[in-house]
């Protein structure tokens, strides 16, 4: 489970909640009619702009922000150095009877052990790659066009009480909830589109790129185990995927020993 996103949201919405209590009470700032407009009005133009299966597959991406755990490269490289130590001495059908620690590298360990040559592993796995890329753009796309949208259906709330006052003007019992209205909606557009929808593309952005990271190594460490390199030598390049700081853990004593 992601903390960060969690936490992220829930200090947020205790900030702002925090600053509406100590303004006054917390009841002028429920208004229905500009939540249906702003929350309605943005779910109506999203699925405009997306299909019904985009709009459900991306509520399941966005789920890999607060549920998922990336596992960190290093860590990845780790096993399919051991991977390839296995292979150096029992052979790929070994490899069968491995558990790796994730959907995509059991693929990967899956083509090696039945022997798939080293081109089909290649184009397979970048196929997988590429369509799982596909299906998190997608699914960015949709929170930023939420992020785009709700601001607007705020405003358009605004030009919805500011003409209600307008129109009546001659009954100042009408004035403030028409007012309410005008000044909510702006306000529940701007929470909703800065506090969730954005922040949630950015950081779907995020995993999306870390898992692509992820991919990428178990495909290049197929690919080498396939050709028979070593593991010394499957480490090493390997390792370029790593930042230097990351890089750095490989060269403590005793990981040479282990290799």
């Amino acid at each position: 489970m992601d903390i960060a996103t969690i936490l992220g949201l829930i200090s947020g919405a205790i900030l702002i909640l925090i600053s509406i209590l100590l303004g006054g009470s917390a009841g002028v700032f429920v208004n229905v009619p500009g939540l249906l407009i702003v929350l309605g009005g943005t779910l109506a133009a999203t699925f405009i702009k997306f299909t019904v299966a985009d709009v459900i597959n991306s509520i399941s991406v966005a789920m890999k922000a607060f549920l998922v755990k990336m596992d960190a490269p290093e860590t990845i490289i780790e096993e399919m150095v051991s991977f390839t130590r296995i292979a150096k001495k029992e052979g790929l059908i070994a490899l069968e009877k491995e558990e790796p620690s994730n959907a995509f590298s059991a693929k990967a360990v899956r083509y090696l052990s039945d022997g798939y040559d080293e081109g089909l592993i290649s184009d397979m796995l970048n196929k997988d790659i590429n369509l799982t890329i596909q299906r998190h753009t997608t699914g960015q796309k949709v929170f930023k066009g939420m992020g785009d949208t709700a601001p607007a259906f705020g405003m358009i709330g605004t030009l919805i009480g500011l003409v209600q006052m307008l129109a009546s003007m001659d009954d100042p019992s009408s004035i403030g909830p028409s007012m309410a209205v005008a000044l909510l909606t702006t306000l529940y557009g701007a929470v909703v589109a800065n506090l969730i929808c954005i922040p949630l593309a950015d950081k779907l952005e995020l995993r999306s790129d870390q898992e692509k990271l992820n991919k990428n190594i178990i495909l290049e460490a197929a690919v080498s185990i396939n050709r028979g390199v070593s593991p010394i030598v499957l480490e090493e390049s390997l390792k370029i995927f790593l930042s230097p700081k990351e890089r750095g853990k490989f060269d403590e004593p005793g990981t040479a020993e282990a290799n």
